[in-house]
């Protein structure tokens, strides 16, 4: 069975869905009044609510007069995010609103508790169980739970200030609500700072006897221990003995290096008198004023010799006389040399004596300085346990004396202060009825259209066939005259919620307009009964001439299910020109491809509902009418048949002229339902060719039901045949035993 997706084949009218606006728009506007009224009223009737705000500073503000001495703001941490944050819930803490509260005697208004005043609504609510019962609640705990839902505290970001609202029905009682909270929460952190003064007297009080006892012992240990000790002081702070020995100790240095001096000028002198050398070169005799004269006066006796030289000769006594004394005095030098050196051997004795006895008294020395310094230690010790335990009392007693003094003067400096108070509110916050009643016009405004558009769109109005398929646009045309049904018993009589077509007509024949009738053609009833078939033997009776070859047979129920299953169609079309009496022959084929396992879905398209009245047990429901008129979806208008497994959609209860109106969404509803169902049946009356033009479709199969072969019958075969329908088969529900119902449903009568 060939099914082609009905989304495939519609698009959506943008023209045709926006245009519902235009139509509605007297609704629309309705509707909006009304809501924009609603909510003017109440906003207008709505208790009026005044919010009032009170602003503290967190961080302090202590003169630099009144500090202790040595601190400074730079000394106490700056509070972050955290800091503020635990501010703000101390402000909005239970202990600050029950002062609030006390001071302002909240409790005595009705506004913060329920009990005093108690609506008649609320006494209904709480009798039903849908509110808890107030006065279940502490008296107390109701006015703090009143107050905590009109308060509202906050940081201000970016800063570290606290922002304190609080709403209520009095501006007055607004704006004093809010500077109570400020200023209890100020007094708190006031009365903190002198209870934290008082227990720091407390605690500081005997802290500090008991350090002046310690500190007064710890300074008798030193003294006592250093009268002891013998430890005397000398220059830069140094015990006495370790002073001695370092004395000692550069004066040993300092004649060590005296006698190596000595001994090295001693040794030099020795050297040049063994290798006959001259002595001018050593600096000790050089330094000898004996020598030096010596050695002038043998400089001047050299000279003498010299001048001598060149008038006398070597033997000349005078001469002589001259080298004789030089002789004696090169001796003297030499003489005066070893004196010099005995000297400087004494000195280095000298010198090594000094150096030996300045060892022993190092020596000795070094071990009295090695028990001061072990004393030194233990003195140290005692002077640092002292020093600390004074630097400890100093301290305290400088605390104690700043916390002593603030709590006698009852100065306690808290780090808050109100930078703004809290004014009378002028004006409400609660309710705008500007805002209140714009919005809900634009909100219903916006919803209406929606709901409007929404509304068109699943109503499928607002679709038409997509370019390429199958169906093309059809005409919109007027219903035609309609003709009332006489009333006959509730269960035998016709489905005519409306004014019904006139006889021999149908909904589908009303919803084309009719082309120009061309040419009759003579096509003779056949003589021989029913089952005669025009594909038989020549007639005499039958015209000449055909517009199309044609195979036209008859057959039963049985046989047109089977060829409906057989060959897949996804449509049958049943069109009926004797009228409702035929119209069974759609209902029973439902119902056997029904049986068969199939879905089935039977439309009834007949003026008086003749095709689906069998198949239910009430005659106003739902149907194709109100699908159309967009006054149903498809849930509502398909019923199930009472006596198979096939499902129907009436005719409907809505105005026909309406729905025609829509008559060319018909192509589209097939569609939607073959999609769904694997066989759809339309009875459409006595409608003709161009009548059921706009159902049938790929894989459509077109039946012409009949009692009797007639002319009448015989004339809209030939019309359907000559109109493009040439494979038209006759079915008769003559003869037909339906088979058993199915369990649970009541049997056909």
């Amino acid at each position: 069975m060939s099914v082609q997706s009905a989304a495939a084949d519609v698009d959506v009218d943008l023209r045709q869905l926006f245009a519902s606006l235009a139509r509605n728009w007297l609704r629309i506007v309705l509707v909006t009044l009304v809501v924009t009224g609603l909510a003017f009223a109440l906003a207008w009737l709505a208790t009026p609510y005044y919010k009032a705000t009170a602003k503290l500073e967190i961080g302090s503000r202590e003169s630099e007069y009144t500090r202790p001495p040595g601190t400074n703001d730079d000394d106490k941490p700056i509070l972050d995010e955290q800091g503020v944050a635990t501010q703000v819930q101390i402000i909005s803490s239970p202990d600050i609103l029950k002062q609030v509260a006390t001071k302002l005697n909240l409790d005595k208004l009705p506004e913060f508790d329920e009990t005093l005043k108690m609506s008649a609504l609320g006494r209904i609510l709480v009798l039903v169980g849908l509110k808890s019962d107030p006065f279940d609640i502490p008296p107390e705990e109701r006015v703090l739970n009143a107050m905590h839902d009109k308060l509202n505290v906050y940081a201000v970001e970016k800063t570290r200030a606290i922002a304190i609202e609080f709403a209520s029905k009095d501006p007055q009682l607004a704006a004093d609500v809010a500077n109570g909270i400020a200023i209890a929460y100020i007094a708190s952190k006031s009365d903190a700072k002198l209870e934290s003064n008082a227990a720091a007297t407390d605690f500081l009080a005997p802290e500090i006897a008991d350090l002046q006892n310690r500190v007064r012992d710890a300074e008798a240990k030193v003294a006592a221990f250093r009268a002891q000790s013998d430890l005397l002081m000398g220059g830069n702070n140094a015990v006495l003995p370790t002073q001695q020995l370092a004395e000692l100790s550069s004066e040993l240095s300092r004649v060590r290096a005296s006698r190596a001096a000595a001994e090295a000028s001693a040794e030099s002198v020795r050297r040049a008198l063994q290798n006959g050398g001259s002595l001018d070169s050593v600096p000790e005799v050089l330094s000898s004023e004996l020598i030096q004269r010596l050695r002038e006066r043998q400089v001047e006796l050299r000279a003498n010799i010299a001048d001598l030289s060149t008038t006398l000769l070597d033997n000349h006594p005078r001469i002589r006389a001259l080298k004789s004394q030089l002789a004696d005095l090169d001796g003297q030098i030499r003489n005066e040399a070893q004196k010099i050196i005995r000297g400087l051997s004494a000195q280095v004795q000298t010198a090594k004596a000094r150096e030996d006895q300045l060892v022993a008294d190092v020596n000795t020395l070094k071990a009295a300085s090695a028990r001061a310094g072990e004393q030194q230690v233990q003195l140290d010790a005692l002077q640092r346990d002292a020093n600390v335990q004074r630097q400890q009392l100093e301290s305290y007693m400088a605390s104690y004396n700043a916390a002593a003094s603030r709590k006698d003067r009852k100065y306690s400096p808290v780090a808050a202060s109100l930078i703004a108070q809290a004014q009378v509110p002028s004006q409400p916050y609660f309710p705008k009825i500007g805002p209140i009643t714009g919005a809900a016009a634009a909100a219903s405004l916006l919803l209406m259209a929606i709901g409007t558009l929404l509304g068109e769109l699943f109503s499928g109005r607002a679709m038409r066939p997509a370019p390429g398929a199958r169906f093309e646009s059809i005409e919109q045309v007027a219903m035609p005259v309609a003709r009332t049904e006489p009333a006959i018993d509730d269960q035998r009589r016709a489905f005519a919620p409306y004014e019904e077509a006139a006889p021999g007509h149908s909904i589908a024949e009303a919803e084309l307009p009719r082309r120009a009738e061309s040419e009759p053609v003579e096509v003779h009833a056949p003589a021989a009964g029913p089952a005669d078939s025009v594909d038989g033997p020549s007639q005499p009776g039958k015209s000449a001439l055909e517009p199309r070859q044609s195979r036209l047979g008859e057959i039963d129920v049985d046989k047109a299910a089977e060829k409906l299953i057989a060959s897949g169609a996804a449509r049958a079309i049943f069109v009926s020109p004797e009228g409702d009496e035929a119209a069974a022959s759609a209902v029973l084929v439902a119902r056997e491809v029904s049986d068969a396992g199939l879905r089935v879905l039977l439309l009834d398209l007949t003026a008086s509902g003749a095709a689906s009245r069998p198949m239910l047990d009430w005659s106003l429901f739902p149907g194709i009418t109100n699908l159309l008129a967009s006054e149903a979806q498809f849930s509502d208008v398909i019923h199930p048949d009472l006596y198979s497994d096939a499902h129907v959609i009436p005719v409907g209860t809505a105005d026909p002229v309406r729905a025609m109106r829509a008559a060319d969404r018909l192509p589209i509803i097939m569609q939607s339902l073959t999609t769904a169902y694997d066989l759809v049946v339309v009875e459409c009356g006595p409608a003709d060719a161009q009548g059921i033009s706009r159902l049938v479709g790929d894989g459509t199969e077109v039946f012409l039901s009949m009692l009797e072969a007639d002319d009448q019958v015989t004339q809209a075969a030939v019309k359907l045949i000559e109109n493009g329908y040439p494979d038209v088969t006759l079915v008769t529900p003559v003869g037909h035993e339906p088979g058993d119902p199915l369990p649970g449903r009541r049997s056909a009568a």
